[in-house]
């Protein structure tokens, strides 16, 4: 339906969607030679981007209100299929560009009705890269398209078609199918994880309240494969209620609001639980805003004035004076705040910070307006609230001078560093690397066999404390902690700046066996939860040391994995003989002190030859629920995460 503006000039009205509104912004010429450009990596996070970027398409239809369910299947042949009952993607012919309207968003970078406001409100696919650089990085893509009471296809092959837009006669309903293969002239890596997908589109589906997504996987070994729906209509309410997980809430009742204002659509769901961790996570138009960003600010900024307004007013405070910090406030908050947004403006290093300056007003006076009407018609909750941002100001206080000592001041004041570190030379943090060693003999080889210029070493005593079960005046009181925390200079939470990292590389190195793989969990969940920074800019690396030394005479090798035993065995048995026969000999290293400093240097420190893995943080809202799986007091949900990862463990020592 098209209407005259006051120039005479057509204009849509209402929901119409057809080829006039993909309005062009150019080119594709370029994405197959530079795909890391548009999709970040040609590894595993770029092929998973590829079905984020077509399930985007699908929800931006559900969120302009005209689609309800999206179904995702990975095939036998690692090919995907995403289909939705949206409006189907225009076919007639674009009255500039004179080409069907789906053949002009496959093959043109930025070209889509996301761009015309009157087909799309607000978008998230518009933050990504549309699903023209999907078809270009595939071996090939077909599109089934079904609308007006007809049946379309269209088939690509590496972004150009092959096909031109073929009518199949007549269709019920409408809807829109993508089915790909990536290219492996492309990508490194093929096959795709199952949980890493899970993950995102379960999150999708408490995004976007009722709405329906059904995930498929047919690989299997057993041939039943598997099927997973995500569906939840209590949205972000339910999003809280499965972030939370085993810790048991302070109110039974879920905090919950959702409001339109000019600046921004607003929905918000927050809950307090009996832990001592915060776990945010904010949104704009379904993009996970990680870094935060004008929203999170006016909602830290309401959350804390009008809890601390509420306080005063019912005489929860001893003093009248008295008040709580933005620390005090959000200790065991779990809390998803998700803003719809006409124009977002992306800042940071990775474009998921949101720059807005309207929508943080917009936030605080509206969690400003909805908070102090739950506090005021839940007493009860608010007193348990307010009681236990009570509790945690008075911990913080106790920590105070824990916190002071454990803060750097300075590289030079060496009495200020542990006594256990053994520093390196140089004064570049560029440079220079911490190895996080388990145990003293470890440390005693490790410090033997570093590089001293640039590697520096901090032995840790046993295990240190499970920061997912304390507060911060138990965790500042950790000598082992206190120590870490020293060496590294940045301090933590609200105290942290990146600025003051003395070691680019801070590097785990622990024992190949349980008691390690306990030790360098305790490490991540403290790094996680009290210097999330680091992870996120890459500062945080784990150690690769062997689990095998396979010799025969004066050759030696050192293994990985199973299979690299057992190649290296058969190499120096020439193909022929197993280990123990004719002098092969297999050595399986259980710790870190068994290695001599000389073969501790050559295979897990030298960077000639070491391999480190570096910690990423794929999905914060997946990890934080994971550790606190992993860490937190109930024993049921590590039961069964342990039932069901079992499997997968490798040179298990009992």
């Amino acid at each position: 339906m098209t209407a005259k503006n006051k120039d005479g000039a057509e204009q849509t009205t209402g929901g119409e969607y057809t080829a006039r509104q993909i309005q062009v912004l150019k080119g594709l010429e370029a994405v197959r030679k530079r795909p890391s450009m548009y999709i970040g990596s040609t590894a595993s996070r770029g092929l998973h981007h590829l079905v984020y970027e077509v399930v985007d398409n699908s929800v931006d239809e559900a969120m302009a209100g005209y689609c309800t369910e999206v179904k995702v299947t990975i095939h036998a042949d690692n090919s995907v299929t995403v289909e939705d009952n949206g409006r189907g993607i225009p076919v007639d012919i674009h009255p500039t560009e004179h080409v069907p309207g789906v053949e002009l968003a496959m093959t043109t970078l930025h070209a889509g009705g996301k761009f015309d406001k009157n087909s799309y409100k607000v978008s998230g696919g518009l933050h990504g890269v549309g699903v023209s650089v999907v078809n270009a990085l595939s071996e090939w893509l077909e599109v089934h398209i079904t609308r007006d009471g007809r049946n379309y296809s269209q088939r690509y092959a590496r972004g150009v078609k092959e096909t031109g837009v073929t009518d199949l006669g007549k269709g019920k309903g409408s809807g829109t199918k993508v089915i790909f293969k990536p290219d492996p002239a492309i990508f490194t890596e093929l096959s795709f994880n199952y949980e890493t997908l899970s993950n995102r589109l379960r999150e999708m589906a408490f995004l976007n309240r009722g709405l329906r997504i059904v995930f498929e996987d047919e690989r299997s070994d057993n041939g039943k494969g598997r099927t997973e729906e995500y569906h939840y209509e209590g949205g972000l309410a339910s999003f809280v209620e499965y972030l939370r997980g085993s810790r048991q809430p302070l109110h039974p009742k879920i905090i919950y609001f959702e409001t339109k204002r000019e600046e921004a659509e607003i929905e918000l769901a927050m809950q307090y639980d009996d832990g001592f961790t915060e776990n945010t996570h904010t949104f704009v138009n379904n993009i996970n805003t990680h870094e935060g960003g004008t929203h999170l600010t006016g909602f830290k900024a309401a959350l804390t004035r009008t809890i601390n307004d509420y306080g005063r007013k019912s005489g929860l405070f001893k003093k009248a004076e008295d008040g709580l910090s933005g620390d005090d406030v959000r200790e065991g908050l779990t809390c998803v705040l998700s803003v719809k947004v006409m124009e977002p403006q992306f800042e940071g290093q990775t474009k998921t910070r949101l720059g807005n300056s309207e929508v943080r007003g917009a936030v605080e006076t509206a969690v400003n307006e909805h908070l102090a009407i739950f506090l005021d018609e839940n007493p009860k909750a608010a007193k348990a609230i307010i009681e236990k941002a009570v509790s945690a100001a008075r911990a913080r206080e106790a920590a105070r001078k824990a916190r002071d000592l454990a803060r750097k001041k300075s590289a030079l004041e060496s009495g200020v560093l542990p006594g256990k570190l053994a520093d390196c030379s140089i004064s570049d943090p560029s440079l220079c690397e911490l190895y996080l060693v388990e145990g003293d003999s470890a440390g005693g080889s490790a410090k033997q066999g570093r590089d001293r210029s640039y590697q520096a070493i901090l032995p840790l005593k046993g295990k240190i404390l499970n920061v997912e079960r304390a507060r911060i005046d138990k965790i500042l009181s950790n000598d082992e902690i206190r120590a870490m925390i020293t060496a590294i200079g940045t301090g933590i939470k609200d105290d942290f700046d990146l600025a003051n990292l003395r070691y680019h590389k801070i590097i785990i190195m622990t024992d190949a066996d349980v008691d390690g793989a306990h030790i360098r969990t305790l490490l991540l969940t403290f790094f996680f939860r009290q210097m999330r920074e680091l992870i996120e800019s890459g500062h945080i690396f784990i150690a690769q040391p062997p689990l095998y030394r396979v010799f025969k005479g004066k050759q030696e090798f050192y293994a990985y994995s199973e299979a690299e035993r057992e190649e290296y065995t058969r190499r120096l048995g020439n193909g022929k003989t197993v280990e123990g026969a004719k002098g092969i000999s297999v050595q399986r290293y259980k710790g870190l002190g068994e290695m001599n400093p000389d073969q501790l240097w050559r295979t897990t420190m030298d960077p000639e030859t070491r391999t480190l893995l570096r910690v990423d943080i794929e999905d914060g809202a997946m990890a934080s629920r994971l550790f606190d799986e992993l860490m937190g007091n109930a024993v049921e949900p590590r039961k069964l995460f342990i039932e069901k990862n079992a499997r997968y463990v490798r040179n298990l020592d009992v």
